[in-house]
């Protein structure tokens, strides 16, 4: 099995976080990707189709903010490229409220009619893996050369509690933005799909699964104190909430 993490092109790069390819050419039993809680939305392609959580899933799906583990299933050699988006990308590409789309991906061709089934058919023509980026690329692009919505306040708003996601984030991103409590959970619920506290836990549990990956800590206690947990049980409980599993159970699994 071969993975890469790609940057995206300059000119998608307001809308594209990273780019991740895997391609897996001796698939014997079923293959389960593990599809956990990271605060953004995915234009996900499968060569094969599969299953999410035991529901049939085809060739290009759209997944809002993912809170609840999901599990991608494929049983068939396959390629898959997922373009992990901005967080605040639904609604100006989309045309679609974020929240419509949490926990609940969705086939492309039921949210953009004809343009889909054309991009799939060639994707699924294609004979390299180049192309399939290049197609995916000239898709996205269209889409943000006909975005209509400024997203800058939302932009703005995500990036400072992605940066620092601590409690007090969400009161000083609030006033600085000169809104009320109110308003400001309305547009994250609907332009992020989640609530700002909700995302600000993402990001403190993304930022705490990367160190994790990475194996940049000495103790599980010291990881949990450097992303600002009040203990490693807390830490733990939140791990377990977005992955269904602990930390151990993580660093164990296919060991």
């Amino acid at each position: 099995m071969k993975v890469r993490n790609l940057i995206p092109g300059a000119k998608i790069a307001d809308y594209t976080e990273r780019i991740l390819v895997i391609e897996h050419n001796r698939v014997t039993t079923d293959f389960n990707l593990p599809l956990y809680a990271n605060g953004v939305p995915t234009l996900l392609f499968a060569s094969q189709k599969g299953k999410i959580n035991n529901k049939a899933a085809n060739y290009l799906t759209l997944f809002g903010q993912t809170v609840v583990p999901e599990t991608l299933t494929l049983t068939e050699n396959f390629i898959l490229i997922a373009y992990f988006l901005k967080p605040y990308s639904l609604l100006p590409l989309f045309a679609v409220k974020a929240q419509e789309l949490t926990d609940n991906p969705i086939d492309l061709n039921l949210l953009l009619s004809a343009k889909p089934i054309e991009l799939r058919e060639q994707l699924l023509h294609s004979e390299s893996i180049q192309e399939m980026i290049d197609l995916l690329d000239n898709f996205i692009l269209r889409l943000i050369t006909n975005a209509k919505l400024d997203s800058t306040i939302i932009k703005y708003a995500t990036a400072k509690i992605a940066a620092s996601p601590s409690k007090e984030i969400l009161l000083s991103v609030q006033k600085d933005l000169s809104m009320s409590e109110r308003t400001f959970q309305r547009n994250f619920e609907t332009k992020i799909g989640i609530a700002p506290n909700q995302y600000r836990r993402i990001c403190q549990f993304n930022s705490a699964f990367f160190q994790l990956l990475k194996g940049d800590y000495c103790k599980l206690s010291d990881l949990a104190f450097q992303n600002g947990y009040a203990d490693q049980s807390h830490y733990i409980r939140a791990f377990k909430e977005f992955t269904n599993i602990t930390p151990k159970e993580f660093i164990n699994y296919g060991s």
